[in-house]
């Protein structure tokens, strides 16, 4: 998932920067972020237009939707003669190609066998198909026998950040923040449980009626998530997570405006310094890239354990083991969850452990990690604000089964976290940091905690995206002091109050 959400880049006057800016790329995203959204809002106002008129079919000659973003387009549905030629040289083609040879053979020849069959069958059944309709017809089939099928241009778009399918006819994607319906359908219920099943089979899992939920990645580290009927009532339901083939650093968050120069430093120090570190969000508020990114700092002599419940880290450093959860099989046995997992990497010599998500009894085992000489771990969790996520921490170890008091459980909370990163996703698409914590420790029964850089809300632009800006709330954290004696140089300034 991406950050990438720009809004009016501004810096901290007198302080040093982290990087240096590329102001031409960011006025371009603008650009590109403004284009969208003029886009977005006339389509939409088109299809109001049309709805008073009569449907009709589409021509067989169109075979691109005429979108005005950047990005690859998506063929239009098939007309409904071309789609039932479609299915008659599909079929045949299946009777007469053993498709068990294609997986001895590289996608492209793979792909040239599929297409010259086809051409032969379309010459033996005479179709009178339009040298471009067929050339639709033909990427429709190779798409469907090697890849994703109906999914495979919209995996090509570098734009979208989400694809959601609510059914075989609905279909919908996530660009620079903002949802928008496509073209794209699916033939029918089948032939998207088909496309589920090859997707989970893929990781060593499986999905039906007596298991309609998985978790499961697909070759490129794209998140994807499926529910079927019977819990899901208008048919499959699957909602991917697109994975960021170009890997973003905290340059790119500064350039995006996520950040400021300022924050980004200290963030940069607190990962150097081994402090442990709490991202806190809501669903799609970039969380999993903030861990990303903030993984980037750690040294490459340190030994990282990462523990997820789908694969989704992009760590660079060269000694990294990456573990994964497994699901019970269709017996119910044989489930590794995240607190196995966690339980195990401490037998394994980590310097740091780095948790995808926490999600249930595995934060009792990363408190105690922590507080054992772990020092400089990351994880994240579903938390509104930072003082929620530490009532969250408390909730999940509760799940164990095992009564702590209260105020013992809550010492143990204050002691192990040391600072708290608080992302949002505002209503203009935006991903942004809006808050950066540091937990003081405990008075009377009450972790407290003290706020060093808060996002300053200062309304809206005509455009309808929010205004604001980072910035120091004039606290210097304890931990300051600390990064000094490790020889960890971060100017006091930094966490002075400066007027924008």
């Amino acid at each position: 998932m991406s950050f990438g959400f720009l809004r009016d880049k501004k810096t901290e006057n007198g302080m040093p920067p982290v990087a240096s800016l590329n102001v031409d790329n960011a006025s371009s995203f603008s650009s590109k972020l403004a284009a969208r959204r003029s886009a977005q809002k006339s389509s939409q106002e088109n299809q109001s237009a049309e709805a008073t008129t009569p449907d009709s079919a589409p021509s067989p000659s169109s075979n691109q939707d005429n979108n005005p973003a950047e990005g690859v387009n998506v063929p239009k549905p098939l007309s409904g003669q071309l789609k039932e030629w479609k299915q008659q040289i599909h079929q045949k083609l299946l009777k007469v190609m053993d498709l068990t040879v294609l997986e001895t053979l590289g996608e492209q020849e793979a792909r040239g066998q599929i297409r010259e069959i086809c051409q032969r069958v379309i010459q033996e059944e005479a179709l009178p198909i339009s040298l471009q309709a067929r050339e639709r017809i033909l990427k429709l089939i190779e798409d469907e026998i090697m890849g994703l099928g109906p999914l495979e241009p919209l995996l090509a778009d570098p734009t979208i950040s989400d694809i959601l399918i609510n059914g075989a006819d609905t279909v919908y994607v996530e660009r620079f923040g903002l949802l928008e319906r496509t073209d794209v359908r699916f033939d029918s219920n089948a032939q998207l449980m088909n496309i589920i099943d090859r997707i989970v089979s893929g990781v060593g899992r499986r999905i039906d009626e007596s298991s309609p939920m998985v978790d499961a990645r697909l070759k490129d580290g794209s998140r994807v998530n499926a529910i079927v009927p019977p819990l899901a009532i208008d048919g499959p339901v699957v909602s991917i997570r697109r994975f960021s083939v170009d890997r973003m650093t905290m340059d790119n968050l500064v350039e995006l405006g996520t950040v400021t120069p300022t924050a980004a430093a200290v963030l940069k120090s607190v990962v150097l310094g081994k402090l442990n570190v709490l991202i806190s969000g809501g669903t799609g508020s970039g969380k999993t890239t903030l861990l990303n990114i903030l993984s980037g700092f750690i040294p490459e002599n340190e030994r990282i354990i990462t523990i997820e419940d789908s694969a989704e880290l992009q760590l660079q450093q060269p000694h990294v083991v990456r573990l994964e959860t497994r699901p019970p099989n269709i017996e119910g046995k044989g489930e590794i969850s995240q607190r196995d997992l966690v339980k195990n990497s401490l037998r394994m010599r980590p310097e740091r452990i780095v948790i995808g998500e926490v999600r249930g009894g595995e934060a009792l085992d990363m408190l105690q990690a922590m507080n054992t000489g772990h020092e400089g771990s990351l994880a994240t969790l579903h938390a509104n604000n930072p003082r929620d996520a530490l009532g969250r921490i408390e909730n999940m170890v509760s799940m164990t089964g095992i009564n702590f008091p209260a105020k013992a459980l809550r010492s143990q909370v204050a002691s192990a976290i040391n600072v708290v990163l608080q992302v949002q996703r505002q209503e203009d698409g935006r991903r942004r940091l809006v808050s950066i914590q540091e937990i003081n420790g405990m008075e009377g029964d009450v972790i407290t905690m003290s706020e060093l850089f808060a996002f300053e809300r200062q309304g809206l632009d005509k455009e309808g995206n929010v205004k604001g800006v980072l910035k120091a709330t004039g606290i210097v954290p304890a931990f300051h002091e600390n990064l000094q004696r490790k020889g960890i140089e971060l100017p006091i300034d930094i966490f002075r109050v400066t007027e924008f």
